[in-house]
């Protein structure tokens, strides 16, 4: 802000011909404007004033310094009280990453009563399921689970990912329900790849009194989407391995069904995660505070966390 006090003591002196009655503008000493003036004239290696006892006269070079920066300094001087004004008001763009599912499923209907309470607030959506880097690439936060947390990155936690067997009701008609994992690989089995390292995924699975299988699979199809994989398994083209944010819809309305109901693979949790800013969260932008507020007291509402458990009673 220093040199911003240069520019206005050099306009306003300029302006007026005068220290003294440019400190009468600015509410200080002719001794500070006189100062400041000064100051700026040593930074920019220029003479912008002819002084004497009588008169205060630009110098050539003070003339088209005047003319270059004196229309700016008024819209310098509004952006910088607007935002002061306004800093504590969410507004302005929100950009955001997220899974297609998961973000459609479970995050775009809280949305309506988000943007019903902060009307300033406009809403950038990414879709995909690629790992972003937030600084980098400009976005104010992103949900999802596994996110390196580089530095200044910071995530908040919502809900486990668990991730547990299931299987189209049609696939286990006249066959009996496998009863430990093992047994998986004599059934048709449609199967995630990463989309970050092109590698299957296999899970630990963990079961009764701590043991722990990995199972291996007859993978009849293979995507690197978690929405494809759990529409696979809706049509019945074998078991799948969902987290249970794809699944549970499916699992409540009985298009799927849970087997091995005493395994599940613990991922993680899905998280928000946001760039922080060093001198704590009072100074974060505004838009990113109260998402970041609003989302959590929605799962909490909600009990999306519960919902999420692979312990969820009603699934069992």
């Amino acid at each position: 802000m220093e040199a911003l006090s240069n520019l206005e003591s050099f306009v306003r002196s300029a302006e007026q011909r005068s220290f003294s009655a440019a400190a009468r503008l600015l509410a200080l000493t002719p001794a500070a404007v006189s100062r400041n003036v000064a100051q700026l004239e040593k930074n920019l290696g220029v003479q912008l004033f002819q002084r004497s006892t009588r008169k205060l006269l630009l110098t050539e070079a003070g003339e088209q310094f005047l003319h270059a920066v004196k229309a700016n300094l008024a819209g310098i001087q509004a952006a910088i009280a607007d935002i002061s004004q306004n800093a504590g008001q969410p507004a302005g763009t929100l950009r955001l990453s997220l899974s297609p599912g998961f973000g459609l499923e479970h995050i775009l209907p809280l949305m309506p009563g988000f943007l019903a309470r902060y009307p300033s607030v406009r809403l950038d959506w990414q879709l995909s399921n690629r790992q972003v880097h937030l600084v980098e690439e400009g976005f104010d936060a992103a949900i999802g689970g596994g996110i390196e947390l580089a530095p200044g990155v910071i995530a908040r936690r919502l809900a486990p990912v668990h991730v547990i067997w299931v299987v189209a009701p049609a696939l286990l008609q006249g066959r009996a329900a496998p009863t430990h994992p093992a047994e998986l690989s004599h059934w048709p089995a449609v199967q995630m790849r990463s989309p970050q390292s092109g590698k299957l995924h296999q899970y630990g699975f963990k079961g009764p009194g701590g043991e722990t299988v990995t199972p291996v699979l007859d993978a009849r199809f293979i995507a690197d989407d978690p929405d494809a994989l759990t529409h696979a398994a809706l049509l019945g083209m074998g078991v799948a391995a969902l987290a249970m944010p794809h699944a549970v819809t499916h699992l409540l309305s009985g298009r799927l069904v849970r087997i091995l109901p005493d395994w599940y693979a613990d991922l993680g949790s899905i998280s928000m995660y946001f760039n922080s800013h060093p001198a704590g969260s009072r100074l974060m932008p505004a838009k990113t505070r109260v998402f970041i507020d609003y989302l959590v007291a929605e799962f909490e509402r909600l009990q999306l966390a519960a919902q999420f458990n692979q312990k969820l009673t009603v699934l069992r």
